[in-house]
């Protein structure tokens, strides 16, 4: 007995050296460069990112629009069903390296020939309870079967790891897309209030350009002036009456563009006043680069992807090991139904394979080495999203603060402007005995227009700064938090309905190659909380 279990060991270990001698070399990446320890200078103690969006907006109207709205939008819901479909996968790997036991049952008959070993045989034997067995022989059988793929390698397992991490990277991608989707409707809710502004501004100029229309045909019937100054007025109201028109249409679709990302039909937007936009006022803090790894949603999702393709490079590498396969049988049989339940009708047998690939493992080898470029893939991603991160962060710094700058200088030229507007109106309309003071109506007609050209470039100036200090919020991870109090956005979607045991996750080491790291990275919870959506 001790001579047949050394053989049998022998024969196993030999396989396992047979099997693993052909495993190619992994590639690796090569190393990143450190993240900055600021953005260009850049620190401070708190982070913008931990604020909510009801604090850091202060803008009621654009909350109730955010917090109730977003819940509509149909991207929202697909990602929402993306983050089931990431569930259901890590149900169906943790049952993969469970037993499957079926339970079934199956009649026929078989009728040998005499002629044969077997049919002259059977010709011969008598049924346990006397009689020949009927010809053609019934078969009846009822029985509980088990299958069992032996998980020695981990090879389930792993895929049941990396089916984990593929949830969390579904529901992190959810959250990223939930910032996204602030800062763009917040982009244009305040392009909104802009274009309001803008009308405003443009109806004051129109009105404006009417009274000097109207003064230079007083002029002109009168005998004082002529017929150039007359048209020239008429052409500037109607060509800011055409511009009128399409900043109407430009309201229309921003509006429609909000609607859109709230998942309704078009219909009027409320927004607050543009004078009462005080986002402008805000200070943004911007913490410290390493920060972006917590708080970025999309670094944490391509994290999750990093770890979930080294997994999956451990499952291709258990391929090229034996596997183990137990099956058994359990149940009755009988030729005839009233003797299936006998004991003497008890059937059972139980066997195992243990099978290694040897020759021909070119497919194998292909599917190893592209679960590695596909981890390489996932190392240059994270390498890529963690500096797109970083760059974001410092381009909507320094445009801030640029734009802030540049507001105050418009500001300037803008009150500059209003006041020659006002001088050139009052000149233009004294009366003829004082003649020598007056100015010609092109001084009118080109303070009026620099006046509104000022006044829009001051507008659409600010509005990009407001879409500045949006996008660098975005980018330091803002926008997932309703209220600093730490209520997220994913709280108004779902709810939480199971929680998996916490369960120890190891990575296994290959020996060349990519080493992954010795634990898992951090992740919000032990395992995956599932939410129904």
């Amino acid at each position: 007995m001790s001579r047949q279990l050394a053989s049998l060991m022998t024969c196993i270990v030999m396989l396992v050296v047979l099997s693993g001698c052909g495993i190619p070399k992994l590639f690796q990446a090569g190393p990143q460069r450190a993240l900055p320890e600021t953005f260009n200078g850049e620190t401070s103690s708190e982070n913008s990112a931990d604020v909510g969006i009801v604090e850091f907006f202060d803008d009621p109207v654009l909350t109730q629009l955010l917090t109730n709205g977003l819940t509509q939008n149909q991207e929202l819901q697909i990602r929402n069903q993306e983050v089931r479909i990431a569930w259901n996968e890590i149900m169906a790997r943790r049952g993969a390296y469970f037993p499957f036991v079926t339970v079934g049952a199956s009649g026929g008959f078989d009728r040998n020939s005499r002629f044969t070993p077997f049919g002259a045989a059977e010709n011969q034997l008598t049924t346990p309870v006397g009689g020949k067995f009927p010809d053609p022989t019934p078969n009846m059988l009822l029985s509980a079967n088990l299958f069992w793929h032996v998980d020695i390698w981990r090879q389930y397992r792993n895929a049941r790891a990396a089916a984990n991490q593929r949830y969390i990277e579904a529901a992190e991608s959810w959250n990223y897309l939930v910032t996204r989707l602030v800062a763009e409707t917040a982009e244009n809710y305040y392009e909104l209030a802009a274009l309001d502004r803008r009308l405003v501004y443009l109806n004051q100029t129109i009105e404006l350009q009417q009274q000097s229309l109207d003064a230079s045909t007083a002029f002109l019937k009168a005998g004082r002036g002529t017929e150039l100054p007359v048209q020239r007025f008429l052409a500037e109201v109607r060509k800011n009456e055409s511009q009128r028109l399409i900043i109407r249409q430009r309201i229309i679709e921003v509006e429609n563009r909000i609607n859109f990302l709230v998942g309704r039909y078009p219909q009027p937007v409320d927004r607050g006043s543009w004078d009462f936009i005080t986002l402008d006022s805000r200070m943004l803090n911007v913490g410290i680069p390493a920060q972006l790894l917590q708080n970025r949603r999309d670094i944490r999702a391509a994290e999750r992807e990093l770890v979930a393709s080294g997994l999956d490079v451990a499952v291709a590498r258990a391929r090229f090991f034996p596997s183990l396969d137990i099956t058994a049988r359990i149940g009755y049989e009988a030729f005839n139904p009233k003797y299936l339940f006998d004991p003497g009708a008890l059937i059972a047998n139980t066997a195992g394979d243990l099978v290694a690939p040897l020759i021909n493992k070119a497919a194998i080898r292909a599917d190893y080495l592209s679960a590695n470029a596909r981890q390489l893939e996932a190392v240059y991603n994270y390498q890529r999203t963690v500096l797109n991160a970083y760059t974001e962060v410092v381009n909507n710094l320094t445009k801030v603060q640029n734009y802030r700058r540049s507001v105050e200088i418009k500001q300037e030229q803008v009150t500059a402007l209003e006041q020659s507007v006002k001088v050139a109106r009052e000149l233009f309309n004294r009366p003829i005995k004082e003649e020598f003071a007056r100015v010609e109506y092109v001084d009118v007609l080109l303070a009026t227009r620099d006046l509104l050209d000022a006044r829009t470039v001051l507008i659409e100036t600010k509005q990009q700064q407001l879409s500045a200090i949006v996008r660098t919020y975005q980018a330091l991870g803002g926008g997932t938090l309703v209220s600093s109090t730490g209520m997220e956005f994913a709280d108004l979607f779902c709810e939480p309905i199971i929680l998996l045991p916490p369960e120890e996750i190891p990575l296994p080491v290959p020996q060349d190659g990519i080493k992954p790291p010795e634990a898992l990275p951090p992740a919000p919870g032990p395992l995956p909380r599932r939410r129904e959506f």
